[in-house]
Order: C-alpha cells, then sequence, then structure tokens
C-alpha cells in the first residue's frame, strides 16, 4: 500500500545526469500548460488569498518557473512549451491587453517575479527575449523599467531590481538604469557581515535564514558575478570569496540523505534551499579544500532526489502544494501563493551549463567525510550544528524576524530544528495540542489559557564555542535564561538546556524535545510500549516515543520533578509528518523573586534512508544521560543538579 499511497505524478528518475535533471524539470512544466490564461501571461493554480492582489499572484505562477525554463535554455535544450512564457511576456506588459500585469506600485510583489524575467534575458535572450515583435520588447523593458523609481523594501528585494537591470542591459535597453543598479549594489553590500554570511537586511537585522544562502542574497550574488564579470570584475571576485567562505558553513545544513534543516520562513521553497550548490557551478567558483565539485554535485542532487520522492509535495496533477512535505496552509505565510511554491525552480540552474562543466562530468560524491560525525559553533547565525551519530541538526539562539511574520516564534525561535523531524507550527491558540512546541519551552500564566513561547530572544552569544546562551523576557516581570549544549562524543544522541527562570508570577511549564511520526507499523496511533518496540513511553521525570521514523525523548536530569508526557499534537502541526507525538515535561511554579532552574536532557535519533525505525541498540545510549557543563553547573543550586539516571 505504501507504494501506492506515495507514488509521485513523474516518470521514473534518477537524477543522476544533466538530462534527467531536464526531465523532471519538464514534468514540472508541462502541468501548468492546464492552468495557463488563453494569452500566456496568467498561470492560476488555486483560490487562496494572500496580502497581494489576485493579477500579482498568477504572475508569480507565470514567473517562478523560468528561473528553471530560462537555465534550460540557455543550456542549450529546447523545450515546446516556451511559446506560452513568450506570449506571456507579449501580453503581460501591455498595458491594453486584458492579461496586462498591472503598473508597478511602490513594494509591489511585482517587483519580486521581475527577477526571473531580468535572469531569463541574461541567459536566454535568443530564445526568450529575440522573438518578441519590437512593440512587444518596447512593452516590457517599459514595464520592467518602471520599478526604478519605486520604493522598495529595505531586504533582499533590492536584489530583484538588480537582475532586472542586469536583463535590461543585457537586451541593450534604454530602461537599464546602471546608477541605480550600483546604488542597489552598494545598499546590498552593506549587509554583508562576515565569513561570508549577509544578514537580510540592514543593521540590527537578525535574520540569516535561507534567504541569506539558496533563496536570494548568496544565489544572486553567484549569478551576478558570472553575468557581470565583464562590467563590475572586482564586486564579482568578492562575491565568490564569500561564497568559498559560505560553503563551508553551510554544508552542515545538509545531512547525509540530501534533507536541509529547516529553518525560517517559506519553507514551502522546499528544494530552493540547495540551490546555492548549483550556483557555484553556474558561477566556476574555485571550491574551497575539502569540496569537490563531486560533492557539490551530491549534495544539490540528493536535496532534489529527497523533493523528487515526497508525494505530499505535488498535487495529482503534477503542480506543487502549498506545504513542506504534505499540503499544509498552517505553515504558510501572507505573501505565499498557489504558484509561491515555484521558486524551488532556481535550483535548475546548473541545466545552464554544459556537460563538459565540472559539475557535469564528475562523479557524484557522498556527504564528505571531513564533514561528518561534527559539531561545528557559527558565529555569524548563532547556530551550533551536529551531525553526531546520524542527526543532522542545529542549536538556536537570537535570530527573529524584523517584521511580522505568521508563527515566526516557531520559525525562528525554538531551541533546535532537525532535518529529519522539522518543526512544528501552530494550529490554534487554546490546548498545548495546538501549540505544536517542539523544541520549545512554553510558559503560560493563566493557567494553561494562553502560552508564550521564543520569540525575541535577547543578549544570544555562542560562548568560548562551547554552548549557547541567551534571555527571554515573555512578561514584564519574568525573564528566561538558556543555555544550549551541544552532543558530546561520549552522549552524542543527547543535547542539553539549562533554564534560569525568575518570576514575579504563577507559571506553568511545558517543554517538548523532537516531534516525530506517531503511528505504528499498521499505521494506528503510537500506544504504550517499552523496549525499543515503537510506542509511547512515559516514567515520572522521562518520557520519549519511537516510530518507523526514529526516537525522541527527553528527561529531567535538573530536581526531576517535572512530569513526562508523550502528547499527541494536532494534526498538520509538523512539516514533515501530519501525525505526530511530542515528547513533553511539564510542572507549575510559585512566582518567587529567586530563581528557579530547569535541566532537560533531549535525545534523538532519525531513522537511516531505506530503514524504518532507529538503529538497534539505542536504548543503551538511552540510558546513558549527559552531565551538564561545570561551568553551568557551578550556577546553579545543588537542589537543581540531578545529571545521573534514578
Amino acid at each position: 500500500m505504501d507504494a501506492f499511497l506515495n507514488r509521485t505524478p513523474f516518470s521514473p528518475n534518477p537524477l543522476k545526469t544533466k538530462e534527467d535533471l531536464a526531465k523532471f524539470l519538464e514534468e514540472l512544466l508541462d502541468p501548468l500548460a492546464a492552468h495557463t490564461s488563453p494569452g500566456g501571461a496568467r498561470v492560476h493554480l488555486g483560490y487562496t488569498g494572500t496580502h497581494y492582489d489576485d493579477v500579482a499572484a498568477q504572475l508569480e505562477g507565470f514567473s517562478r518557473p523560468i528561473w528553471g525554463l530560462a537555465a534550460l535554455l540557455g543550456g542549450g535544450r529546447d523545450y515546446e512549451g516556451k511559446q506560452r512564457w513568450i506570449d506571456g511576456f507579449t501580453n503581460g506588459s501591455d498595458p491594453e491587453n486584458e492579461e496586462y500585469w498591472g503598473d508597478m506600485w511602490d513594494q509591489d510583489q511585482r517587483m519580486v517575479e521581475c527577477s526571473a524575467i531580468g535572469f531569463s534575458i541574461a541567459v536566454a535572450k535568443e530564445q526568450l527575449w529575440d522573438p518578441l515583435s519590437l512593440q512587444a520588447k518596447t512593452n516590457l523593458e517599459n514595464w520592467l523599467g518602471s520599478m526604478n523609481d519605486k520604493e522598495m523594501p529595505d531586504t533582499n528585494w533590492l536584489w530583484f531590481r538588480v537582475f532586472t537591470n542586469l536583463g535590461l542591459s543585457k537586451a541593450g535597453s534604454s530602461r537599464f538604469d546602471a546608477e541605480r543598479m550600483k546604488a542597489d549594489l552598494d545598499h546590498l553590500d552593506t549587509f554583508y557581515i562576515g565569513g561570508g554570511w549577509s544578514r537580510d537586511g540592514p543593521e540590527g537585522v537578525l535574520q540569516l535564514d535561507y534567504y541569506s544562502s539558496s533563496f536570494a542574497i548568496q544565489f544572486s550574488q553567484l549569478l551576478y558575478s558570472k553575468l557581470a564579470q565583464e562590467e563590475d570584475p572586482e564586486r564579482c571576485e568578492e562575491y565568490r570569496d564569500r561564497a568559498r567562505m559560505f560553503a563551508l558553513d553551510f554544508v552542515h545544513y545538509f545531512d547525509e540523505e540530501g534533507r536541509a534543516i529547516p529553518f525560517g520562513r517559506s519553507m514551502i521553497y522546499r528544494f530552493a534551499m540547495s540551490s546555492f550548490w548549483g550556483a557555484l557551478a553556474f558561477a566556476d567558483v574555485e571550491l574551497p579544500a575539502p569540496l569537490t565539485w563531486g560533492a557539490v554535485k551530491g549534495l544539490q542532487l540528493r536535496n532534489i532526489r529527497y523533493w523528487f520522492k515526497q508525494a505530499g509535495a505535488y498535487d495529482f496533477d503534477g503542480t506543487l502544494t502549498l506545504g513542506f512535505c504534505y499540503p499544509n496552509h498552517n505553515m504558510t505565510e501572507n505573501y505565499n501563493s498557489p504558484g509561491s511554491p515555484y521558486w524551488c525552480c532556481e535550483s535548475f540552474v546548473t541545466l545552464a551549463l554544459p556537460e563538459t562543466h565540472p559539475f557535469w562530468t564528475s562523479e557524484e560524491e557522498v556527504y564528505p567525510n571531513e564533514f561528518r560525525e561534527t559539531v561545528k559553533a557559527l558565529q555569524y547565525p548563532l547556530h551550533i550544528m551536529s551531525n553526531l551519530s546520524g542527526h543532522t541538526f542545529l542549536l538556536s539562539s537570537g535570530q527573529q524576524c524584523s517584521y511580522a511574520v505568521k508563527q515566526s516564534a516557531a520559525k525562528y525561535g525554538k531551541l533546535a530544528y532537525s532535518s529529519a523531524f522539522g518543526y512544528s507550527v501552530p494550529v490554534g491558540s487554546l490546548t498545548l495540542e495546538e501549540l505544536g512546541g517542539d523544541n520549545t519551552l512554553a510558559l503560560s500564566a493563566d493557567n494553561g489559557e494562553t502560552w508564550k513561547c521564543r520569540r525575541e530572544t535577547k543578549e544570544a552569544r555562542i560562548e568560548d564555542g562551547k554552548w549557547l546562551r541567551s534571555m527571554w523576557y515573555p512578561w514584564d516581570d519574568v525573564e528566561v535564561e538558556t543555555w544550549l549544549v551541544p552532543p558530546q562524543t561520549e552522549t552524542p544522541l543527547w543535547h542539553l538546556r539549562v533554564h534560569r527562570i525568575r518570576s514575579g508570577r504563577v507559571l506553568l511549564s511545558v517543554e517538548g524535545g523532537f516531534a516525530i511520526y506517531g503511528q505504528r507499523e499498521d499505521g494506528r496511533a503510537l500506544q504504550p510500549m517499552t523496549g525499543e518496540a515503537f510506542g509511547t513511553y512515559e516514567n515520572g521525570p522521562e518520557g520519549r516515543a519511537a516510530s518507523k521514523a526514529g526516537v525522541s525523548g527527553i528527561v529531567d536530569i535538573g530536581s526531576g520533578e517535572r512530569q513526562a508526557k508523550a502528547l499527541r499534537t494536532d494534526a498538520n502541526t509538523n512539516l514533515m509528518v501530519p501525525r505526530a507525538v511530542l515528547p513533553t515535561l511539564s510542572r507549575e511554579y510559585s512566582a518567587n523573586v529567586e530563581s528557579f532552574w530547569l535541566a532537560t536532557a533531549v535525545f534523538a535519533q532519525p531513522s537511516s534512508d531505506g530503514e524504518e525505525g532507529a538503529s538497534p541498540g539505542w536504548t543503551a545510549q538511552w540510558d546513558i544521560r549527559p552531565t551538564i557543563p561545570s561551568e553551568i553547573a557551578a550556577l546553579m543550586p545543588n537542589t537543581y543538579k540531578r545529571s545521573k539516571h534514578d
């Protein structure tokens, strides 16, 4: 039955060669024909709303696939459906046509969609621009150029105007604004903070998510470094230098199966998360050791292969769904239209390369040994990365969205994020089951009527490369200081959290581990079990859940007074699976001017590729509890120190 239920609508494809990747792209583009307007300028994929208008949403469905189409055509392959986009350029930019995309306003979503069009002119001019009539070219360049005098958000959006002008320059258009493009690039360079990393905005912004890497900034820098090499060589070399440094950090966000760690917003872009690796090849970057082209090829293609197999990422007709591993509107943002997921087409950029490029001629390599079984503190994003014993995840403190984004506490404020277990989002505002509180310390001051989880983190830093330390102020009279300690060699399946809480009010606390697939082998809900059988386990201050996805557990190693519960979260809270169980610890605390301490050990091991369940013998690791580091333990009263299994 699994084979029947988990079918994707695509032809069998090993996704090993350029031909394979092109075939996958074509099978993504083909279903769009049935959703394309008669004049080609709009792609209508659904009826859900966004903060912007329907015309902009339909333009999104038209424009975003162009990232892949332009690379395909620019790389020497034809596509019989390309005329839909040529017609769309003609009709969408014509103010007299009923399919006109509309005039550009300040901070208009239409600006975002210009980026792929500019890229297409730069790399596939002969196939997509040259066939246009003189009037169509005039209309399109006027429409694109109209953004040059409009206000834009002070974020990665500025790259969209850069690529619009880049395309206009390649077309020899009088609407190309060199002064505007240079000003945008100069300002974007102020986002750079070091080590290859750029924040997504000016000083004070604390976002270094996938927009800093694959979705926008690094991806755009690399494409620019190839396309503007003659005109702007010094900046282009600087961008390649940044990419070389960044790559040695970014590799830690991927696991051996090809999954990237879900973190931050816009997870509906799915395999756009790996487009940085393709952009490295597109820009002909001289790779930093120990990375090789075979390794880079593997990082890119394994991620695409993973998503190729996720049946829930696609509707039955082959169009992309809104969600992550399955359709899920709970996780979407206010700017996600049915066409938004096609930003993933950035990851087809290697189709623009000749088959003689080392990306395509090199044998694909497995995840590099030099990055396996490592723990690495990343200074700029304030993440500590670990992939010990096959679990790729990060500890996080300090990042937050600089503007209102739906469920930003879940997307940026959690204590840990995992490539295997993902993260969860709230689906309601009343019960713990609705909260989706994996890897959070949730606090309630009204006996569980409402809950607060960390969103705005203060004073975050990595101390001596060992752990993260930060502050959180959920109420005026409550402060929470948190230490996050990564796995150690002796206890590779555990990480530690220590919280010191000062409160002027009565608090109920619930702390969660990793949410995990919550069903038995027969598809029914997990039941209480002991040993290594699939099921849940609760025993005073320790609890866990085991299923085909692996095992997740949590233990109070402080006072031991919190009670464990394997909580069945509401459906569709978790990004990876629609039915999940979450091991938790809970207790009520009286108002007290003095501190009370929580010490938590979190256990997790995902199943390995092709296997069901954690590796046999995992209970031996469960019985070996981690020890609180002496520097942190020295701060704690003796009554809160309990580092051995009772």
